[in-house]
């Protein structure tokens, strides 16, 4: 897929990142996310992001990311699929040609690893990895890896498969002046956790689309709640946010790193044998396992 087309399909609908299961060895299990990851392009997610923040990348050793993009390639059908890829330039550098060679459609650079670096080693960083490979690149904004508008503009003017700008910082002063001054040039993606509790700020800020954790194992609420905001209904959305993202919320604030347990312990309960989270995140105990299955059996057919 050129990175044009990338771009396109990023900013069309709804996006989601697939947990990634592992076997009662710790392995990395391909039949279940096979299955999983099947089921998930049956519905409307127009990309996925394998081995991603919710896919545990940061639990992931470098040689199984690509075997988890080619296995996600193989599940998706006609579904574009973004491969996770971070840490210091050269293990990002080997991961984004990797991940391509794997089949990837695109990268999603996550902050890099440890330590703050200033804006011209942000733009060294990210240029390296977009020149080593000729499929789309997606900057994820967060943490320790905050680009300030005039970064990103150098880089868009030095990075023609730059196509994606994700923002997990929060920050919606600093989003808004990028979109307003980088305009078209790239897609914007929401990247906080749980992104559906602030899609309406985001939306006004210009980005219009989303990742969604919890697609994993409530694809079609999950649908509601972005056609809803898309079309401007407030009066669905906020039933949505009362009836599930809050108490969901009450859960995934119980414990650091429950963002992403949480979302495989819902995996879990819809009849995909995920397994347990690698350390350093926990698994949820027995009675939080029992409130998420009560929060999601509404919504599960």
């Amino acid at each position: 897929m050129h990175y044009d087309e990338l771009k396109v399909a990023l900013g069309a609908g709804l996006l989601s990142f697939p947990v990634t299961p592992f076997d009662g060895n710790d392995s990395f299990n391909a039949d279940v996310y096979h299955k999983h990851v099947a089921w998930l392009s049956s519905f409307d997610a127009t990309v996925l992001f394998a081995a991603g923040g919710t896919g545990e990348f940061f639990s992931l050793a470098p040689a199984e990311v690509p075997i988890i993009v080619a296995a996600a390639k193989a599940a998706a059908g006609d579904t574009p699929i973004v491969a996770g890829c971070g840490y210091g330039t050269k293990m990002a550098v080997s991961l984004a040609q990797a991940s391509q060679k794997a089949g990837a459609d695109g990268i999603l650079l996550l902050p890099h690893y440890l330590i703050d670096a200033s804006q011209a080693g942000l733009f060294s960083h990210i240029k390296a990895v977009c020149d080593s490979v000729n499929i789309g690149v997606m900057v994820y904004n967060r943490d320790n890896s905050i680009l300030q508008t005039n970064t990103l503009l150098r880089l868009c003017e030095a990075c023609p498969n730059l196509v994606g700008f994700k923002d997990g910082s929060g920050d919606i002063g600093l989003v808004r002046q990028i979109t307003a001054t980088v305009g078209d040039r790239l897609t914007y993606l929401g990247g906080m956790p749980t992104a559906e509790l602030f899609a309406d700020a985001y939306l006004g800020a210009g980005v219009t689309t989303y990742s969604s954790a919890v697609f994993n194992f409530v694809p079609a609420l999950a649908q509601q709640f972005y056609t809803a905001l898309r079309a401007g209904d407030h009066k669905q959305t906020e039933k949505i946010l009362k009836d599930f993202f809050y108490p969901f919320m009450a859960i995934r604030n119980r414990q650091k790193g429950y963002a992403v347990s949480a979302i495989k312990a819902g995996v879990k309960i819809v009849g995909f044998d995920a397994g347990s989270v690698r350390s350093p995140l926990t698994d949820l105990d027995a009675q939080e396992m029992e409130m998420m299955a009560e929060l999601i059996a509404p919504y599960t057919p």
